[in-house]
Protein backbone atom coordinates (compact mmCIF):
# COMPACT_ATOMS: atom_id res chain seq x y z
CA UNK A 1 0.00 0.00 0.00
CA UNK A 2 1.61 3.30 -0.85
CA UNK A 3 1.73 5.92 1.53
CA UNK A 4 -0.93 8.24 -1.22
CA UNK A 5 -2.96 5.36 -0.81
CA UNK A 6 -3.62 5.41 2.79
CA UNK A 7 -7.27 5.02 3.80
CA UNK A 8 -8.33 7.97 6.04
CA UNK A 9 -10.39 5.19 8.97
CA UNK A 10 -6.14 4.20 9.42
CA UNK A 11 -5.60 7.43 10.18
CA UNK A 12 -8.31 8.07 12.28
CA UNK A 13 -7.57 4.90 14.66
CA UNK A 14 -3.94 6.14 14.51
CA UNK A 15 -5.15 9.38 16.15
CA UNK A 16 -7.80 7.41 18.68
CA UNK A 17 -4.80 5.26 19.57
CA UNK A 18 -2.22 7.97 20.49
CA UNK A 19 -5.13 10.58 22.27
CA UNK A 20 -6.12 7.20 24.44
CA UNK A 21 -3.42 5.32 25.07
CA UNK A 22 -4.80 1.88 23.96
CA UNK A 23 -6.27 -0.41 21.15
CA UNK A 24 -9.55 -0.89 23.66
CA UNK A 25 -9.97 2.88 24.30
CA UNK A 26 -9.78 3.75 20.69
CA UNK A 27 -12.19 1.07 20.29
CA UNK A 28 -14.73 2.70 22.18
CA UNK A 29 -14.13 5.95 20.88
CA UNK A 30 -14.90 5.57 17.60
CA UNK A 31 -17.49 2.23 18.04
CA UNK A 32 -15.37 -0.23 16.25
CA UNK A 33 -13.91 -3.34 18.00
CA UNK A 34 -10.69 -3.85 19.63
CA UNK A 35 -9.38 -6.20 16.43
CA UNK A 36 -10.30 -3.36 14.20
CA UNK A 37 -8.09 -0.97 15.28
CA UNK A 38 -5.45 -3.47 15.90
CA UNK A 39 -5.29 -4.08 12.20
CA UNK A 40 -5.48 -0.81 11.19
CA UNK A 41 -2.38 0.28 13.06
CA UNK A 42 -0.60 -2.98 11.81
CA UNK A 43 -1.76 -1.70 8.14
CA UNK A 44 -0.62 1.77 8.83
CA UNK A 45 2.84 0.56 10.33
CA UNK A 46 3.31 -1.71 6.98
CA UNK A 47 2.45 1.77 4.35
CA UNK A 48 4.72 4.21 6.48
CA UNK A 49 7.57 1.52 6.51
CA UNK A 50 8.00 2.04 10.39
CA UNK A 51 6.98 1.66 14.21
CA UNK A 52 4.08 4.14 15.32
CA UNK A 53 3.87 2.85 18.94
CA UNK A 54 5.47 1.07 21.55
CA UNK A 55 3.62 -1.27 23.43
CA UNK A 56 4.31 -0.75 27.48
CA UNK A 57 2.72 -1.76 30.42
CA UNK A 58 1.86 1.62 30.32
CA UNK A 59 -0.14 1.21 27.01
CA UNK A 60 0.39 2.30 23.71
CA UNK A 61 3.25 5.47 23.51
CA UNK A 62 3.53 7.27 20.49
CA UNK A 63 7.22 6.88 18.85
CA UNK A 64 9.20 9.83 17.62
CA UNK A 65 8.39 8.80 14.21
CA UNK A 66 4.47 9.34 14.88
CA UNK A 67 4.64 12.28 16.84
CA UNK A 68 6.12 13.67 13.81
CA UNK A 69 3.01 12.99 11.77
CA UNK A 70 0.58 13.81 14.80
CA UNK A 71 0.28 17.61 13.81
CA UNK A 72 -0.83 16.38 10.17
CA UNK A 73 -2.91 14.20 11.27
CA UNK A 74 -4.69 16.56 13.72
CA UNK A 75 -4.84 18.65 10.67
CA UNK A 76 -6.68 15.90 8.81
CA UNK A 77 -9.46 15.20 11.19
CA UNK A 78 -10.10 19.17 11.64
CA UNK A 79 -10.64 19.29 7.83
CA UNK A 80 -12.75 16.35 7.85
CA UNK A 81 -14.60 17.58 10.32
CA UNK A 82 -15.03 21.06 8.94
CA UNK A 83 -16.06 19.30 5.91
CA UNK A 84 -19.12 16.85 7.84
CA UNK A 85 -20.21 20.20 9.17
CA UNK A 86 -20.57 22.00 5.75
CA UNK A 87 -22.34 19.08 4.26
CA UNK A 88 -25.03 18.29 7.07
CA UNK A 89 -27.18 20.95 5.78
CA UNK A 90 -27.56 24.14 2.68
CA UNK A 91 -25.83 27.18 3.28
CA UNK A 92 -30.00 27.73 3.27
CA UNK A 93 -30.66 25.36 6.21
CA UNK A 94 -30.93 25.90 9.79
CA UNK A 95 -30.47 22.98 10.10
CA UNK A 96 -27.09 20.50 11.19
CA UNK A 97 -23.85 21.37 13.24
CA UNK A 98 -22.21 24.75 14.16
CA UNK A 99 -18.94 24.30 16.14
CA UNK A 100 -18.20 27.22 18.31
CA UNK A 101 -14.79 27.66 20.21
CA UNK A 102 -14.35 29.83 23.86
CA UNK A 103 -12.50 29.43 26.78
CA UNK A 104 -13.70 27.11 29.53
CA UNK A 105 -15.36 30.13 31.82
CA UNK A 106 -17.27 31.27 28.93
CA UNK A 107 -18.50 28.21 27.77
CA UNK A 108 -19.35 26.67 31.55
CA UNK A 109 -20.89 30.02 33.00
CA UNK A 110 -22.23 32.18 29.80
CA UNK A 111 -22.95 30.31 26.88
CA UNK A 112 -25.04 27.82 28.15
CA UNK A 113 -27.96 30.02 29.53
CA UNK A 114 -27.72 32.71 26.45
CA UNK A 115 -27.94 29.28 23.69
CA UNK A 116 -30.94 27.58 25.63
CA UNK A 117 -33.36 29.60 23.86
CA UNK A 118 -31.55 29.63 20.18
CA UNK A 119 -31.91 25.58 20.52
CA UNK A 120 -35.32 26.18 21.73
CA UNK A 121 -36.16 27.91 18.75
CA UNK A 122 -34.55 25.62 16.22
CA UNK A 123 -34.74 22.23 17.08
CA UNK A 124 -32.97 20.87 13.91
CA UNK A 125 -29.87 23.05 15.23
CA UNK A 126 -26.59 21.16 16.62
CA UNK A 127 -24.04 22.93 18.92
CA UNK A 128 -20.39 21.99 18.93
CA UNK A 129 -18.84 23.68 22.01
CA UNK A 130 -14.64 23.49 21.97
CA UNK A 131 -13.38 24.98 24.55
CA UNK A 132 -10.01 25.89 25.39
CA UNK A 133 -7.74 28.54 26.88
CA UNK A 134 -5.91 28.72 23.30
CA UNK A 135 -7.53 30.86 20.52
CA UNK A 136 -9.01 28.25 18.17
CA UNK A 137 -7.98 28.96 14.47
CA UNK A 138 -10.93 29.28 12.55
CA UNK A 139 -8.74 29.43 9.32
CA UNK A 140 -7.79 25.90 10.06
CA UNK A 141 -11.65 25.09 10.16
CA UNK A 142 -11.17 23.78 14.14
CA UNK A 143 -14.35 25.91 14.78
CA UNK A 144 -16.76 27.90 12.54
CA UNK A 145 -17.14 30.48 15.55
CA UNK A 146 -15.24 31.70 18.45
CA UNK A 147 -16.38 33.82 21.20
CA UNK A 148 -12.69 35.44 22.03
CA UNK A 149 -11.62 38.15 25.09
CA UNK A 150 -8.93 40.09 22.67
CA UNK A 151 -9.23 41.45 19.19
CA UNK A 152 -8.20 38.64 16.48
CA UNK A 153 -5.40 39.56 14.05
CA UNK A 154 -5.77 36.50 11.78
CA UNK A 155 -7.01 37.76 8.37
CA UNK A 156 -9.95 36.75 6.26
CA UNK A 157 -11.80 36.57 9.50
CA UNK A 158 -14.92 38.42 10.18
CA UNK A 159 -14.98 40.56 13.82
CA UNK A 160 -18.33 41.59 15.75
CA UNK A 161 -16.71 43.36 18.61
CA UNK A 162 -19.53 42.81 21.39
CA UNK A 163 -18.43 44.90 24.34
CA UNK A 164 -16.18 44.91 27.19
CA UNK A 165 -15.85 42.34 30.20
CA UNK A 166 -14.40 44.34 33.51
CA UNK A 167 -12.12 41.36 35.06
CA UNK A 168 -11.21 42.04 39.26
CA UNK A 169 -10.03 40.31 41.76
CA UNK A 170 -13.11 38.48 43.90
CA UNK A 171 -13.06 35.88 47.04
CA UNK A 172 -16.11 34.72 48.97
CA UNK A 173 -16.89 36.32 51.77
CA UNK A 174 -16.95 34.13 54.35
CA UNK A 175 -12.91 34.26 53.74
CA UNK A 176 -12.60 37.18 54.03
CA UNK A 177 -14.20 37.06 57.12
CA UNK A 178 -11.72 35.00 58.66
CA UNK A 179 -8.49 35.95 56.98
CA UNK A 180 -9.08 39.91 56.40
CA UNK A 181 -9.89 41.94 53.76
CA UNK A 182 -6.70 43.65 52.06
CA UNK A 183 -6.26 47.11 52.11
CA UNK A 184 -3.87 47.66 49.20
CA UNK A 185 -2.35 45.45 46.62
CA UNK A 186 0.61 44.59 49.04
CA UNK A 187 -1.89 42.85 51.33
CA UNK A 188 -2.42 40.24 48.92
CA UNK A 189 0.82 39.05 50.26
CA UNK A 190 -0.71 37.32 52.98
CA UNK A 191 -3.61 36.02 51.33
CA UNK A 192 -3.87 32.24 49.62
CA UNK A 193 -3.98 33.93 45.80
CA UNK A 194 -5.51 31.59 42.93
CA UNK A 195 -4.34 32.46 39.37
CA UNK A 196 -2.60 30.35 36.34
CA UNK A 197 0.17 27.49 36.53
CA UNK A 198 1.97 27.40 33.03
CA UNK A 199 0.24 29.70 30.80
CA UNK A 200 2.57 32.03 29.82
CA UNK A 201 -0.04 34.99 28.51
CA UNK A 202 -1.97 34.52 31.77
CA UNK A 203 0.99 34.96 34.09
CA UNK A 204 2.39 37.75 32.00
CA UNK A 205 -1.05 39.71 32.31
CA UNK A 206 -0.94 39.06 36.18
CA UNK A 207 2.69 40.39 36.39
CA UNK A 208 2.08 43.77 34.37
CA UNK A 209 -1.14 44.16 36.39
CA UNK A 210 0.98 44.48 39.79
CA UNK A 211 4.45 42.66 39.80
CA UNK A 212 3.70 41.32 43.37
CA UNK A 213 1.51 38.98 41.56
CA UNK A 214 4.25 36.53 39.93
CA UNK A 215 3.70 32.80 39.74
CA UNK A 216 5.53 32.12 42.88
CA UNK A 217 2.77 34.21 44.71
CA UNK A 218 0.12 32.14 43.92
CA UNK A 219 -0.66 29.06 46.38
CA UNK A 220 -3.23 27.27 44.39
CA UNK A 221 -2.31 26.68 40.37
CA UNK A 222 -3.94 25.82 37.67
CA UNK A 223 -4.42 26.72 34.06
CA UNK A 224 -7.83 25.86 34.04
CA UNK A 225 -10.06 29.36 34.17
CA UNK A 226 -13.22 27.56 35.25
CA UNK A 227 -11.00 25.57 37.92
CA UNK A 228 -9.90 28.60 39.17
CA UNK A 229 -13.96 30.08 39.66
CA UNK A 230 -14.58 26.63 41.64
CA UNK A 231 -11.70 27.59 44.13
CA UNK A 232 -13.11 30.78 44.45
CA UNK A 233 -16.32 29.68 45.36
CA UNK A 234 -15.25 27.09 47.28
CA UNK A 235 -13.33 29.84 49.95
CA UNK A 236 -9.98 28.65 49.09
CA UNK A 237 -8.10 32.03 48.75
CA UNK A 238 -8.40 35.61 46.52
CA UNK A 239 -8.33 35.01 42.48
CA UNK A 240 -9.61 36.73 39.02
CA UNK A 241 -13.03 36.69 37.74
CA UNK A 242 -14.80 38.39 35.33
CA UNK A 243 -17.06 40.99 37.07
CA UNK A 244 -20.23 39.89 35.48
CA UNK A 245 -19.66 36.03 36.71
CA UNK A 246 -18.84 36.89 40.09
CA UNK A 247 -22.36 38.90 40.32
CA UNK A 248 -24.39 35.90 39.76
CA UNK A 249 -22.85 34.50 42.74
CA UNK A 250 -24.39 35.80 46.38
CA UNK A 251 -21.33 34.83 48.34
CA UNK A 252 -18.35 36.65 46.11
CA UNK A 253 -17.03 39.58 47.15
CA UNK A 254 -14.81 42.35 45.05
CA UNK A 255 -11.30 42.79 46.07
CA UNK A 256 -9.49 46.11 45.92
CA UNK A 257 -12.03 47.07 42.80
CA UNK A 258 -10.47 50.37 42.60
CA UNK A 259 -6.50 49.03 42.41
CA UNK A 260 -7.36 46.02 40.56
CA UNK A 261 -10.00 46.06 37.36
CA UNK A 262 -9.26 45.37 34.41
CA UNK A 263 -11.60 45.78 30.79
CA UNK A 264 -11.25 43.48 28.56
CA UNK A 265 -12.53 43.31 24.86
CA UNK A 266 -14.97 40.59 24.06
CA UNK A 267 -15.37 39.67 20.28
CA UNK A 268 -17.52 37.13 17.78
CA UNK A 269 -15.46 36.08 15.17
CA UNK A 270 -15.98 33.47 12.05
CA UNK A 271 -14.72 32.70 9.06
CA UNK A 272 -15.53 35.30 5.87
CA UNK A 273 -16.66 32.80 3.47
CA UNK A 274 -18.91 31.43 6.53
CA UNK A 275 -20.95 34.28 7.32
CA UNK A 276 -23.64 33.30 4.87
CA UNK A 277 -24.11 30.14 6.35
CA UNK A 278 -28.15 30.41 7.69
CA UNK A 279 -27.56 28.26 10.82
CA UNK A 280 -23.66 29.94 11.47
CA UNK A 281 -25.71 33.13 11.12
CA UNK A 282 -28.21 32.60 13.68
CA UNK A 283 -25.61 31.42 16.19
CA UNK A 284 -23.31 34.70 15.23
CA UNK A 285 -26.14 37.00 15.36
CA UNK A 286 -28.37 35.38 18.64
CA UNK A 287 -24.87 35.86 20.11
CA UNK A 288 -24.57 39.37 18.96
CA UNK A 289 -27.50 40.53 20.23
CA UNK A 290 -27.47 38.78 23.86
CA UNK A 291 -23.91 38.86 25.04
CA UNK A 292 -23.67 42.72 25.41
CA UNK A 293 -27.25 42.88 27.33
CA UNK A 294 -24.99 39.98 29.20
CA UNK A 295 -21.70 41.90 30.03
Amino acid sequence: MAVSQIEWSLWRSFLAVADTGSLSAAARRLSLTQPTIGRHIEQLELAVGRRLFLRSQQGYLVTEDAAALLQEARAMALTAESLQRRASSSSNDARGVVRLAASHVVGTEILPRLLAPLLETHPGLELELALSNSNADLLRHEADLAVRMARPTQSNLLARRIGIAHVGLYARKDYLDRHGRPRDMADLAGHCLIGPDQDAVSLGFLERLDTALSRRSLRLRCDSEAAQLAALRAGLGIGVCQARIAEQDPGLEPVLPEAFSLPMECWIVTHDDLRHVRRIRLVLDHLGELLPNWL
